[in-house]
């Protein structure tokens, strides 16, 4: 919003505090009153469709049905893409099913793998005109101010990240009591973790190239510059140091999340076992199938009961390279042996996937995201 107010200046030349007030409240407000109405519809249409690639095409199309509209009502479209983003996020558990979310993360992890390599193929583009651009003075002045704001940018993340790390415990009780004191070690990681990338540039690639009287736009070409040292700053440097900071500060594995989980787990097993056992007094299933289940849930509350009594045997355990190297040499073998089935035409190959695709759930279930 602030760039959008910098940038209007510059082009009309002229700058009031109150009309500009005025609009950034308008903007703000009205970017995320849009992005959490769109939430809605897009909610309201998920929780009526039942096809994941028809969902994961709405998925694709709803950023840019928050954006587009939001600018024309001359509100924030970036607020409103992420106020309709962190709206549908905190549905989606309730109105997506399974079959969904298993294409989606795939197919946004690809989007995300192929975003990030337009960065640096957009910075190889641009980056020999800028420079041609700029060939009337030395290269060591932009490249000395490059460096000047990468490490101003990181200073100030540093700065920020630890004040919002520590200054709520310092000023609200209710939070030192609720929440542990975090470490200083897992903050600077935070801190030292700020890599820029896709929204610096597309920030900068926001810029026009022109004022409305015809003349190019002042230090365009330069302010791309000094964006292109900040990524490359950023990613190369704080990138290539961040597991050297990690092993220096020694840092630890976060129980309390692990915790979390195993609480979350045992509750949702609990809950589990209460419905089963609902069921089996209104007689809707068989006592046979009834007691498997109910066994598999008692087996998976106990695991979680010596997890939470003794976690790093239970970690050890279950969790350790020489268990996941096991168990992959195990799923190899059934792959191989299924293959062979449909090879001597045993299996026709629909029968083939199926087994497959159970196969490949259990390793991801084994090597995790």
């Amino acid at each position: 919003v602030a760039l959008q107010f910098a940038v209007a200046a510059q082009m009309t030349g002229q700058f009031s505090l109150g009309q500009a007030s005025w609009r950034f409240v308008w903007a703000a407000a009205g970017g995320i009153g849009f992005g959490l109405f769109v939430g809605v519809v897009i909610r309201w249409v998920h929780r009526h469709l039942d096809d994941p690639p028809v969902q994961i095409t709405i998925s694709l199309l709803t950023p840019f049905l928050a954006y587009l509209p939001a600018e024309r009502l001359h509100a924030s479209g970036v607020l409103a893409v992420v106020a309709g983003g962190i709206f549908l996020g905190w549905h989606s558990p309730l109105i997506v099913n399974a079959r969904y979310r298993l294409q989606a993360f795939a197919f946004w992890e690809i989007v995300v793998f192929l975003l990030n390599g337009f960065v640096f193929t957009t910075i190889g583009l641009q980056l020999p005109g800028i420079l041609g651009s700029l060939r009337g003075e030395s290269l060591a002045s932009p490249i000395e101010n490059a460096l000047l704001v990468s490490a101003a940018v990181v200073l100030v993340r540093i700065a920020w990240v630890f004040a919002a790390a520590y200054l709520p415990f310092w000023l609200g009780k209710k939070i030192r009591a609720r929440e542990p004191f975090p470490a200083w070690q897992n903050v600077t990681i935070i801190a030292w973790s700020g890599m820029r990338g896709v929204i610096s540039l597309a920030a900068a690639f926001a810029l026009p190239f022109v004022l409305p009287d015809g003349r190019p736009f002042p230090g365009r070409n330069y302010i791309l510059f000094l964006t292109f040292g900040v990524i490359l700053v950023t990613l190369v440097f704080q990138g290539l140091t961040l597991p050297l900071v990690i092993r220096k500060l020694r840092i630890k594995g976060d129980s309390s999340a692990d915790e979390e989980e195993r609480t979350a787990r045992l509750e949702a097993n609990k809950a589990a076992i209460e419905l089963i056992e609902k069921l089996r007094e209104n007689g809707d299933f068989s006592p046979e199938v009834v007691d498997r289940l109910r066994a598999e849930y008692d087996e998976r509350v106990e695991q979680l009961q010596l997890c939470a009594e003794n976690p790093d045997d239970c970690r050890g355990e279950i969790a350790t390279p020489q268990y996941q190297r096991l168990q992959h040499e195990a799923l190899r073998v059934e792959r191989q042996t299924i293959i062979r089935l449909r090879n001597e035409r045993v299996i026709n190959d629909d029968a083939l996937r199926r087994i497959q695709r159970d196969l490949d759930l259990a390793e991801a279930r084994l090597t995790g995201p």
